[in-house]
């Protein structure tokens, strides 16, 4: 079993009610712990084929895809499922089976927490 932390703000928690896991930037210095849990999620999404795939789920009409739909990325099938497993374990992305295919999900609340820390200090 993986020790790595989903980020705080997807912890069973509706989406509609979810705070940021961290502070915008420029708000205030990172405590240790938010700093790691920033990382973990930009470290994700630092792999090009992860933030392709991010992308893919992100904009996709009504805000999930198939696996099935967001495959060909020039990487082989197993490469695929390690970075959509590497996105779900930082918090990004949220996953379901439905019969043999699995579709994933950006949940608004990351959608808005990333928006929310890059945001600049007024």
């Amino acid at each position: 079993m993986s020790n790595v932390k989903a980020l705080p703000l997807l912890e069973s928690t509706p989406p509609e009610v979810v705070a940021p896991c961290c502070p915008p930037l420029a708000e205030r210095p990172f405590t240790a712990e938010e700093a790691e849990t920033t990382a973990r999620m930009f470290k994700a999404l630092g792999d090009p084929v992860r933030l392709r795939l991010f992308s893919l789920v992100a904009s996709h009409e009504g805000g999930e895809a198939c696996v099935c739909d967001i495959s060909d990325v020039g990487v082989s099938q197993p490469t695929v499922s390690h970075h959509l497993k590497k996105l779900r374990e930082a918090g990004l992305l949220t996953s379901e089976r439905r019969g043999t295919w699995v579709y994933y999900r950006v949940e608004p609340s990351v959608m808005a927490a990333l928006g929310s820390l890059l945001t600049p200090k007024t």
